[in-house]
């Protein structure tokens, strides 16, 4: 905490840009995502997970998270504590080797539970 975010050259070329693309996916001319709250979930999910920069990746899923959310008209009223721990539980599991199924899950339910109609 407290580390500036460096700057976009110093990222892994093309891992930013295959997360946000595997959200959009389709099967069969269905969104794999087909709700604004899974694909919500898999950005934050898969951003920290995927790693796409040197430092600052949870700081991003949850910066781009939110963006996305109040985009399409909610808000997320967790606290910045509890975005902190949220996003520092997902980075941990992966460490832990929990799989991506199941701390995207974990996102779908807390992004789900705190997610409110923009007012």
């Amino acid at each position: 905490m407290g580390e500036p975010i460096p700057p976009i050259e110093n990222r892994f070329p093309g891992k930013l840009e295959s997360i946000l693309a595997s959200v959009r996916q389709t099967f069969d001319g269905k969104s794999l995502n087909a709700t604004v709250l899974d694909a919500a979930s898999a950005y934050f999910n898969q951003i920290i997970r995927g790693h796409p920069f040197q430092n600052g990746n949870k700081r991003l899923a949850v910066m781009y998270t939110h963006i996305f959310l109040l985009w399409h008209g909610l808000d997320l009223s967790l606290y910045y504590n509890e975005m902190f721990y949220f996003a520092l539980t997902v980075a941990k599991a992966g460490e832990e080797g929990i799989n991506s199924e199941k701390t995207r899950n974990w996102c779908k339910t807390i992004i789900g539970q705190f997610a409110q109609e923009k007012k």
